[in-house]
């Protein structure tokens, strides 16, 4: 499908609700999948990446019903296969495109005794696995490969605690592990380079599983023997999803955009903090709290005089869905902004950093990549163009935000991506500039 961004015809205001937050939907459902007795979530993510989550639980036997479906989100219920274990079919999991669905999964089957592939579609398929399975792999569980690829095939088993410190720093590979630490013998403990996101640390004492942390040294772990207890779960608006309408706000003249019951996560704030190093008028009120999940609203106006900044490599694991909406605002950005210590970005769901510079170079900006370090000189004027999102959910909304400050429409191949994340993103920034969305 093609989608022709046009320019903004005015400022951007209003309020908006994004959908559910990606992340804590994808551990709430397959939290409650693992727990003894029923759980209930609302506010769920209706997206593409978390049905096939949803999908895989029910196929691994939790019972999974669609209650409602409310434009904050799915209200589900989910009654849990706890003690039991998971019970899979004969037939190979699809995970679609979404890594957290696969790699989170290793983690829950790795302590039972069964034989599950797990497949997924071309974009997930290029995508490195080896960071969960190597780590597993010295826990007892076992894989069978496509080259440190998918098709993965896992067969559980008996596990031992493993005191892991992580080259990379991945909440997806930091949850697989404390997921089968669950079950393994001993304690498990997880050391992160950096702080990556922490919902999991967050949601599983809501679930009965205690979790310890040690913030200052990045350290967390869990001991052997837990299980799960239902639990109910309210999920917040994602703010991945918020920061692109606030980099519209940030961007387009006159803009004002109040985004609402946004999960203000600490280690999810890094694009606010870097707008707000820019130049950007963004107030941020914390509203009340959804379980452990601290939830309000961001407001982002319009300011002159936006500059360039560097992100360093500590801030990444904060910010690493938001590099290509934050590349975007910089081309409007007096100066140089340096991204550094970005590299991860060519295993996301493309190669978003030569995708990035591609893009924007095509657009009329000045970009470049470094080693693993991105710059982005502005202000420059955009123009249109021809762009793909290559199947990538943040650069198809990258490229509209671009468009909106362009010369003339850009048009965006693959726009269906923007399904995996934010299904109505065309939508909300029509209704922001007082149009119907086409």
């Amino acid at each position: 499908m093609i989608a022709a961004a046009a320019p903004a015809s005015g400022p951007l205001h209003g309020r908006v609700r994004v959908p559910g937050d990606k992340s804590i939907s994808h551990r709430a459902v397959l939290f409650a999948a693992m727990a003894e007795g029923t759980s209930r979530i609302t506010g769920l993510l209706d997206s593409a990446d978390v049905r096939s989550t949803l999908a895989a639980a029910a196929a691994l036997g939790a019972e999974v019903e669609i209650v409602a479906a409310r434009a904050e989100g799915l209200d589900v219920i989910v009654r849990g296969w706890g003690a039991l274990g998971p019970r899979p079919g004969a037939d190979p999991i699809d995970c679609g495109n979404s890594g957290t669905t696969c790699r989170l999964l290793m983690g829950v089957l790795a302590p039972w005794p069964v034989r599950v592939t797990l497949t997924g579609d071309e974009s997930l398929s290029r995508r490195p696995m080896r960071r969960v399975t190597d780590p597993l792999t010295s826990m007892g569980a076992r894989f069978t490969t496509t080259e440190g690829h998918l098709p993965v095939t896992v067969e559980g088993a008996p596990l031992r605690a493993l005191h892991y410190e992580m080259p990379v720093a991945s909440a997806q590979v930091k949850t697989a592990v404390l997921l089968a630490g669950l079950f393994a013998r001993g304690v498990t403990t997880v050391v992160e380079p950096a702080l990556s996101r922490d919902h999991t640390e967050r949601l599983l004492p809501a679930f009965g599983v205690g979790v310890g942390r040690d913030v200052a040294a990045r350290t967390c772990w869990v001991s052997g023997g837990a299980q799960l207890q239902s639990s109910d779960v309210a999920v917040p608006a994602d703010p991945s999803s918020a920061a692109f309408l606030a980099g519209v706000a940030a961007i387009v003249p006159g803009s004002e955009v109040e985004l609402a019951d946004v999960a203000l996560n600490p280690t999810r704030m890094g694009f606010v903090h870097v707008l707000e190093r820019m130049g950007a008028d963004i107030t941020v009120t914390v509203m009340h709290a959804t379980g452990a999940e601290p939830a309000g609203t961001v407001l982002v106006r319009y300011a002159e005089g936006l500059h360039g900044t560097v992100v360093d490599a500590a801030e990444v694991p904060s910010l690493v869905d938001e590099v290509p909406l934050l590349a975007v605002v910089a081309t409007q950005a007096s100066g140089l902004t340096r991204f550094e210590g970005v590299g991860e970005l060519r295993v996301k769901e493309s190669d978003r950093l030569a995708a990035i510079v591609d893009g924007l170079t095509a657009l009329g900006a000045t970009a470049r990549v470094v080693g693993d370090t991105l710059e982005v000189e502005g202000p420059r004027a955009l123009h249109g163009g021809a762009l793909s999102s290559l199947g990538d959910h943040r650069l198809a909304m990258s490229w509209a935000v671009a468009a909106l400050v362009a010369s003339s429409p850009v048009e965006i191949e693959r726009w269906e991506a923007v399904d995996v994340s934010y299904p109505g993103f065309a939508r909300d920034v029509a209704g922001l500039a007082g149009e119907a969305a086409s």
